[in-house]
This record gives structure tokens, C-alpha cells and sequence, in this order.
């Protein structure tokens, strides 16, 4: 049965992955209370009470949302609040409270049904998941306009990612903009892959060069690639690729704004 548009338009359709202006300028909420539910008991022991178990695999979609309920976390630690209903932090996070306990499940069992969750305990948990728990180290290959935006953003440090080079095919050409960060040859990858362990890289390149220089990285140890070319890039199944297309993104939000 087709749907209405206005019930598509509830539904929930994560945008791209990376959303660092949104994660830098993410809205204090002053609607959370720092309390547990009514009749509830305080939550002091609450960070040690979780057990967390392995899954072989948490959906993609969860691991978006995952980072979202870690942002506003975030934003509830530095406000002082110590405990947050599922329901409050499902309010925040733009989910349903079903939703949100759902996708804890995958961190473990949580100790006594019904208390309110500990923010700091579970914001640690959900860092643990998600790897950022200490820097990660990460390369840019394309340093053009896009790039230049990306390696000049301050904020990736405080989500836990370090961008410790950038490599382009003209690594000496002038620009416009000053960046603390190395730019180098590409003949360079190999040998700085392999020295500082990096697995994550982030692809500005054009989409004629896209391909190339993903089966370069591969080929040198990255499992982790965040394209911004607008193509689709053919890896192993060992090889997770994040797209962000901004002209999707537009797209999609046309056709909720214009009837």
C-alpha cells in the first residue's frame, strides 16, 4: 500500500554520516530534568551495574543512532544532570523511547529494570562501542576546497578522530588556507599507513580518481573510508565506505519542503 508523504515524513531516515556542525552546535536542552523518573531511586552505582555483552554485529542504523544519544549525553554532562529517563533521552535524541531501549540492548543487560540511566556510565559505554574511547587516527587523500574545509574543522579532536595528514597528487601547490596538518605525496601513504597504524581515511577527491585511489588504500590496510565523491566505490566486504552526498541530502529535503 503506498504511503502518504506525511506519513514517509515521519519515519525515520538517518541523513549522512558525519554531521560535525550539528555534533559541534548541538542545542542545550533545558526541558530534562536532573532526576530519575518519580518514585524512582537515585542511580549512583548504576555505571557499575552494566554488563556488557559482545554482539557479532550491530545494524548500521543503531550505530548512527548510537552516536546521536552519545552527543546529547554530552550535552546533559556538561549541564550538570546526572540521570536521564529513557524517555527524556529519547525526547532529545529525536527517537521513540521503544526505539532508544532497543538499541541500548546491543551494549549489554542493564542492571535494575526501571531506573533512570546513568549519564556518565552510559556514556561511557556507548564510547566503548563505538571505538572513540582514545584518538583515532585518520588521513584526508584530496586536499581541495572540501578538504581545506575538513582538515581547518577543529572539532573531529573532540569527538575522538585526530586527522594527522592529508595527501594530494600536487601536495606542493598553493592554498588559500593555512592548516596545521602535513600535506604529502601520495607516494608517501604506504610507509605512514603502516608507521602510525591507520585505518580510517576520508576521500575528497573527484569522482574520476575515486576509485584508483580506493584500491590504493585498501590496498595498504584502510577498512574504514569516508567518501564525499559522488560515486559509488566497489570494496571487499572487509571494507566498510560511509557516503556523503550532499546533493542526495538537498534532494531529500526538497521533497519535504516543497508540496
Amino acid at each position: 500500500m503506498a504511503q502518504s508523504r506525511a506519513q514517509v515524513k515521519h519515519q525515520w531516515f538517518p541523513p549522512c554520516e558525519i554531521r560535525t556542525a550539528v555534533a559541534a552546535a548541538w542545542p542545550r536542552r533545558g526541558a530534562v530534568q536532573n532526576r530519575v523518573d518519580p518514585g524512582r531511586g537515585p542511580c549512583a552505582s548504576y555505571a557499575a551495574d552494566l554488563k556488557k555483552t559482545r554482539h557479532s554485529e550491530v545494524p548500521r542504523k543503531t550505530i548512527y543512532r548510537l552516536s546521536v544519544y552519545l552527543r546529547c549525553l554530552a550535552r546533559l554532562k556538561e549541564n550538570q544532570i546526572q540521570t536521564v529517563s529513557s524517555e527524556a533521552l529519547a525526547k532529545v535524541a529525536g527517537v521513540k523511547p521503544t526505539q532508544l531501549r532497543k538499541d541500548l540492548t546491543y551494549l549489554g543487560q542493564f542492571g535494575t529494570r526501571g531506573r533512570g540511566y546513568d549519564v556518565a556510565g552510559l556514556s561511557q559505554m556507548i564510547s566503548d562501542e563505538l571505538g572513540t574511547t582514545r584518538l583515532q587516527p585518520v588521513i584526508l587523500i584530496g586536499v581541495g576546497n572540501l578538504g581545506l574545509a575538513l582538515l581547518s574543522y577543529r572539532g573531529f579532536e573532540k569527538e575522538g578522530f585526530e586527522i594527522l595528514a592529508a595527501f594530494d597528487s600536487e601536495p606542493h601547490r598553493r592554498r588559500a588556507t593555512r592548516i596545521p596538518q602535513p600535506i604529502l605525496p601520495m607516494e608517501a601513504l604506504p610507509a605512514f599507513v603502516q608507521e602510525h597504524k591507520v585505518k580510517m581515511a576520508i576521500l575528497t577527491v573527484p569522482a574520476a580518481a575515486a576509485q584508483e585511489v580506493t584500491n590504493l588504500l585498501v590496498g595498504y590496510g584502510i577498512t574504514g573510508l569516508l567518501n564525499f565523491a559522488p560515486i559509488v566505490l566497489h570494496v571487499s566486504e572487509a571494507v566498510m565506505v560511509n557516503n556523503v552526498n550532499l546533493a542526495i541530502e538537498l534532494e531529500n529535503l526538497s521533497y519535504f519542503v516543497n508540496d
